[in-house]
């Protein structure tokens, strides 16, 4: 039997990188993707097949995936949507523009990529897309609307993908974390310094005694954080299982989400979201 292959997008840190190394290390043909060259290079480096795809550039999309098929005569096994960054602040601050770049990134990039990677799936008779999503893809907080919104749209495209994909031999998986070790929160700064005058916002106040404090904190973990190698545990169960569930949960704070969500009345919820 042929080595399995699987194509991982954001792999330049976090849950991305840790799953590159434990699949490759699980036997599996690895080609961890990254959105910029210089993170590609160093993969290479470190021995990994490292297509360039930018999620907010369709071309790469379309030219990482031919750069994999090529490689593997024209299969793929599996694919893990997960590169993903988050944009902090109010709804009310958030230029529409900022979520238009947001949901290029974080949504219609992933759309592109499983679009074309159906058909490959569909002629091999198998295979598995696994999106990333979060536990803020069945619950909200306040100061993470932009992230939220797409995560919310990704569930909503992907339950209905698994539904439709029923008649075929592709199996379509969620994976739900909680707080990851990552570089996420520093990638938020860019986005939050580059899109929100906090400010001039009438919320100026809550910035700084709420969002600001946790955004640029120093220090240890955030509590119940867990290394990314929490995800690849959950993700070769989706990988390999043959009998995939169709969402895994990582995480404590994803499992009391889950729970409370189905126990508290929507008054209730939003009191106990509304105090993360």
């Amino acid at each position: 039997m042929s080595q399995k292959s699987v194509l991982i997008t954001g792999c330049s840190s976090g849950i991305g990188y840790a799953s590159a190394v434990g699949l490759r290390d699980a036997g599996w043909r690895v080609f961890a993707s990254c959105r910029q060259e210089h993170d590609c290079a160093r993969l290479r480096s470190e021995g990994f097949e490292s297509p360039l795809i930018d999620y907010a550039d369709t071309a790469t999309v379309t030219s990482g995936l031919a750069e994999v098929l090529d490689a593997t005569d024209g299969t793929l096994h599996a694919v893990f949507n997960n590169g993903a960054f988050g944009t902090p602040g109010a709804v009310e601050d958030l230029p529409t523009d900022a979520l238009r770049a947001i949901f290029e990134a974080n949504f219609f990039g992933w759309h592109e990529l499983t679009r074309q990677v159906i058909p490959v799936m569909r002629a091999q008779g198998h295979g598995r897309i696994v999106q990333c999503s979060s536990v803020l893809g069945f619950v909200t907080m306040p100061w993470r609307g932009a992230y939220n919104a797409t995560k919310f749209a990704l569930e909503g495209l992907t339950q209905t993908l698994r539904i439709e994909m029923r008649d075929t031999p592709i199996h379509v998986i969620l994976i739900e974390p909680g707080p990851i070790e990552s570089k996420f929160r520093t990638n938020a700064i860019l986005q939050f310094e580059r899109w929100v005058d906090w400010e001039a916002s009438p919320r100026a106040e809550q910035y700084r005694t709420k969002l600001l404090r946790k955004l640029y904190k120093k220090g240890g973990p955030d509590p119940f954080e867990l290394p990314a190698e929490a995800v690849v545990k959950k993700l070769r169960h989706a990988l390999e299982s043959n009998a995939p569930k169709s969402a895994y949960l990582v995480t404590t704070p994803t499992y009391l989400m889950a729970a409370a969500r189905r126990i508290l009345p929507m008054r209730a919820m939003d009191w106990v979201l509304s105090r993360g």
